[in-house]
């Protein structure tokens, strides 16, 4: 086995110690340090070099057979497999810019810090999965016909009532589509709103699911600069003023996390009007604000119909649940319905079902406020423990961007520290133009309990630390 390659262990961390050692030989046979049949170390070896118990090594090396990263024989001993470097080296005779290796690059990225990601332990799991598990029953029982694609009613009209006391949104249940999560939300509102080679206004930085879903669309997407008020509309305006959307996150800038100012508001609701422009407003954290009251939502202030709201539960409830909400102004139903009959229908009726009685029960406006009190603990216990390594910090919705100094690569941060069980995301692959993107790192507050955040910080300044010195 590569001299270069060593094996750390942090025992205060929450991650299983197996999970550890699975994790930094998986990192580095991606990363090339351990190369098509080297050698591992036997079970008793590597449990005596790093302090465990041989069936702690075990687990890690079946993990790594199971996943075939590693051929383990008598004969032989465990080797790092053929296959799994030949699929390595095919991935990467793709170009670097392909999107699905972008995307599970980021959704299977699991530690402390990770963000866009709610805590598990908050969730009231076990209520959940009593009313779902009701649904299920019902559902089974009841007459085998086709569900209503735009969702089914009570949902809508549970959504709607709530949407009017959190969001300042007066709707009526028509106006709700039930979607498969925000991506879901926006492929629907694209069909129905023909938006297809249009030109469109998206943040700069901005969630880069949200930029590679307008390319998809044939959507040509111009980045508009954020600035402390937000999305930037008077440079949309002077440099791009024929676009026929926009797709703006103004309840908190995903990823710097500012609200859009007022008056920024107002002028992009008249510019709307205007010109018939359309704008989609992702709702990505809903009423999830930590200081003070959220900001109202912009569907709120439009008086013309210009506005698409899109929300989901995966940053509240789960995205694993994959189901989200759209609201319409009534001038479009009828279109929206069109689409979500023949090509976006709701998901399963059951799990609708169970989410409309979580929330008419009041589980969820519960769960939202204890949420919001962990997480509030959890950022301010972060940002103590920050300080004493002297880095720029500043909170950005449920995150706090770690400012980095200059010449050292945020990504490789990120990816250094996933065999630690951390999981910080790069600033930079936010922005439209990496190569003079600020670099600084996203670090999640819902993933970092607060037994764990120093032991946590103290590993990724030693991180970053040694990317300073060599």
């Amino acid at each position: 086995m590569d001299s270069k390659f060593k094996i750390t262990l942090d025992k205060t961390l929450k991650t299983p110690l197996a999970e550890q050692i699975r994790l930094s030989i998986e990192h580095a046979i991606i990363s090339g340090v351990l190369q098509e049949n080297d050698r591992l170390p036997s079970w008793v070896d590597l449990a005596s070099q790093l302090g465990v118990s041989r069936g702690t090594v075990k687990a890690a090396y079946e993990k790594l057979a199971d996943g075939q990263f590693v051929i383990a024989s008598r004969a032989l001993g465990t080797r790092v497999s053929r296959s799994v470097i030949s699929s390595i080296k095919h991935q990467e005779s793709y170009p670097s810019s392909s999107f699905m290796q972008t995307y599970l690059e980021m959704t299977t990225r699991h530690g402390i810090f990770q963000s866009g990601i709610p805590d598990k332990h908050s969730f009231p799991a076990k209520v959940f999965a009593k009313i779902r598990a009701k649904s299920i029953r019902m559902e089974s029982s009841g007459w085998p016909s086709y569900p209503d694609p735009r969702g089914e009613y009570e949902l809508r009209r549970e959504i709607a009532a709530y949407l009017a006391l959190s969001r300042g949104i007066q709707c009526s249940p028509d106006q709700v589509f039930i979607t498969s999560g925000f991506s879901g939300g926006l492929a629907l509102s694209l069909l129905a709103l023909n938006l297809h080679g249009k030109k469109a206004w998206i943040e700069d930085p901005c969630f880069p699911f949200s930029k590679h879903a307008l390319n998809v669309a044939k959507i040509q997407t111009f980045p508009i600069p954020v600035d402390s008020e937000g999305f930037n509309i008077d440079f949309a305006l002077q440099y791009h003023p024929d676009a026929a959307m926009a797709l703006i996150t103004p309840g908190q800038q995903a990823p710097l996390g500012m609200s859009l100012s007022l008056n920024r508001r107002l002028k992009l609701m008249e510019w709307a009007k205007q010109q018939h422009m359309w704008v989609i407003e992702d709702d990505y954290l809903g009423e999830l604000q930590l200081d003070g009251r959220a900001t109202p939502a912009l569907f709120s202030l439009d008086h013309s119909g210009n506005v698409i709201h899109l929300g989901s539960f995966s940053k509240t409830l789960s995205p694993k649940l994959r189901i989200g909400f759209a609201v319409v102004p009534e001038h479009v139903i009828h279109q929206f319905e069109d689409i979500t009959a023949t090509l976006t229908p709701a998901p399963t009726p059951s799990l609708q079902h169970a989410i409309q009685e979580f929330m008419h029960e009041g589980h969820f406006l519960r769960h939202i406020r204890r949420t919001k009190r962990i997480y509030t603990t959890q950022r301010n216990e972060l940002i103590q423990h920050l300080k004493p390594y002297r880095l720029g910090t500043q909170t950005a919705g449920l995150s706090i961007l770690l400012q980095l100094p200059a010449h050292i690569s945020d990504q490789k941060i990120a990816q250094d520290a996933l065999a630690f069980g951390l999981a910080p995301a790069p600033l930079s692959t936010r922005y439209h133009q990496q190569d003079n993107a600020p670099s600084a790192l996203i670090l999640g507050i819902a993933t970092a309990p607060i037994h764990h955040v120093s032991n946590a910080c103290e590993r990724l300044f030693n991180i970053i630390q040694h990317n300073m010195t060599t």
